[in-house]
């Protein structure tokens, strides 16, 4: 089963997601404070196939969570916050999240959500026959370790969502790709006219991938259009 840890402050919430999720086949941890959920992180971090993180906290806060967590693993996040301004979905994003959801939620969506980033990210498919490796300017991709290494062959920090976003444009690398579909493939859901999800997220790939300016090389914007990954993309196995 996959395991999940979730932190929230709220009795109530922490219990019904657990009953939930677990009738869903999930192995679920919980932690009402950010102490509580370091130590079950600690404990448990090479174990999770995802974490759930309250924004409001007593001790502590979901941003400085995600900061801790994001220096030692790639294991997605989901962040959930009360407050209806998008700045908390921003930083939240910036600093490696992979998905939010604002409360109120039902079960049901964070559940949909979950099983939306699984998907993305390999956890709820058998491997099929596809390259290992994609190959780009002297950067190598690699689908099975789920890491990228840059030209003088160090390793690029991506989060998951970094990853999977770098890995869909190399998948299509030459085609047009328009904002809907980068954010139905990366997040399971379309963006809203006032979402800057996509916007954060490429400006967080350029960065990583030394492609940021005024002139990107890499990844390019069609005006209108959408966005499209330009470099030449070789494949193999070895």
């Amino acid at each position: 089963m996959r395991k999940i840890l979730i932190v929230d402050d709220d009795q109530k919430t922490r219990t019904l997601l657990k009953t939930y999720l677990e009738k869903n086949q999930y192995d679920v941890g919980l932690a009402h404070n950010g102490e509580a959920f370091l130590a079950e992180f600690n404990r448990y971090a090479d174990e999770l196939s995802l974490v759930i993180l309250d924004v409001m906290l007593p001790d502590t806060d979901g941003f400085a969570l995600c900061k801790t967590v994001r220096r030692r693993s790639n294991v997605p996040i989901i962040m959930l916050t009360a407050s209806s301004d998008e700045t908390d979905r921003i930083v939240g994003l910036e600093l490696g999240a992979d998905d939010y959801i604002s409360k109120p939620y039902s079960p049901r969506e964070l559940l949909a959500r979950i099983k939306a980033i699984h998907r993305r990210t390999g956890m709820d498919n058998a491997a099929v026959a596809a390259p290992r490796f994609y190959r780009f300017v002297g950067f190598t991709l690699d689908t099975v370790e789920r890491t990228v290494t840059g030209p003088t062959g160090e390793l690029v920090p991506l989060t998951g969502l970094d990853f999977q976003l770098l890995r869909y444009f190399v998948e299509h690398a030459g085609d047009i790709l328009d904002r809907s579909v980068l954010c139905e493939e990366t997040r399971g859901r379309d963006a809203g006219p006032m979402d800057r999800f996509l916007d954060v997220q490429i400006s967080r790939l350029r960065l990583r991938l030394n492609d940021a300016g005024k002139k990107p090389l890499l990844i390019k914007t069609v005006r209108g259009a959408g966005y499209v990954f330009s470099a030449d993309v070789s494949v193999s196995n070895v």
